[in-house]
């Protein structure tokens, strides 16, 4: 943390053998649950911590993340994140993002878009309702606003897989948890394309959220030249859409089969 200003706020932490998958990488679910740790830590320095949000009824929501990798954290990597406020506009939050290795050699950056929720109205609030001041730090910057992922028209999408809302995959403020969605993500993947992939950047758009018992239909597109794009939805609702895509030197078209 920048023990002057604070306001970019920095975390260590260890790849465990539990954050990652079968070939030692780290999950993108764990990258992305550490992220949400230590944007709620950077909150929790200015004087209002997750408790104190609690209390309040208010709580965060990520709108839309655009994550890109360098190489992928491996088992047992001490990783340097640090995150700042990059400003408003209107009601929407930027908090940018860049993780390091214990040699600082920047391994992922990212943009992301977050909203100040009223968790019991499920309303978006303007940021004049956080009770503390939040300075923007404007000494860094990964980019611009990240657009949402937007599907192409027609694009061809198949059901991979159902998923149910229960209780392991909620969190404090009562709907699935950000990290979880890195996982039904990566999950439309089989093993063989796993084998000889190397993500390098995951978008995703956050649409609607997704409660308790809430069935989900996991569709993916084939290979394209943007990515691997994702589409949860039911009963009418699409939850959210995302993008993974791979560097082109590892990624082939391989059977998706298990």
């Amino acid at each position: 943390m920048d023990n002057n200003t604070k306001l970019v706020w920095t975390e260590q932490h260890m790849v465990h053998a539990s954050d990652t998958d079968y070939l030692s990488n780290g999950k993108l679910s764990f990258i992305l649950d550490m992220m949400q740790r230590v944007a709620d830590s950077a909150v929790s320095g200015l004087g209002l911590s997750l408790e104190k949000m609690l209390a309040a009824r208010m709580g965060w929501m990520m709108i839309t993340l655009d994550l890109e990798f360098q190489r992928t954290p491996r088992q047992n990597d001490l990783l340097s994140i640090r995150t700042w406020s990059k400003g408003t506009q209107g009601a929407l939050w930027q908090r940018d993002y860049r993780i390091f290795d214990s040699s600082s050699i920047e391994v992922a950056s990212a943009r992301s878009i977050w909203a100040l929720v009223d968790i019991d109205k499920r309303k978006i609030l303007r940021p004049t309702a956080l009770p503390i001041k939040v300075e923007h730090y404007h000494g860094d910057s990964v980019g611009s606003m990240p657009n949402k992922v937007v599907i192409p028209s027609g694009l061809y999408m198949e059901e991979v897989y159902k998923y149910q809302v229960r209780y392991s995959g909620l969190d404090n403020n009562n709907h699935l948890n950000n990290a979880r969605f890195g996982d039904l993500c990566c999950d439309v993947l089989s093993l063989n394309e796993w084998e000889v992939s190397d993500l390098q950047r995951f978008r995703i758009t956050y649409i609607q959220e997704a409660m308790f018992g809430d069935e989900i239909s996991i569709c993916r597109s084939p290979v394209t030249s943007e990515g691997v794009f994702v589409r949860g939805q039911g009963g009418g609702t699409v939850f959210f859409e995302a993008c993974l895509l791979f560097k082109t030197s590892a990624y082939v078209d391989v059977k998706r089969t298990q």
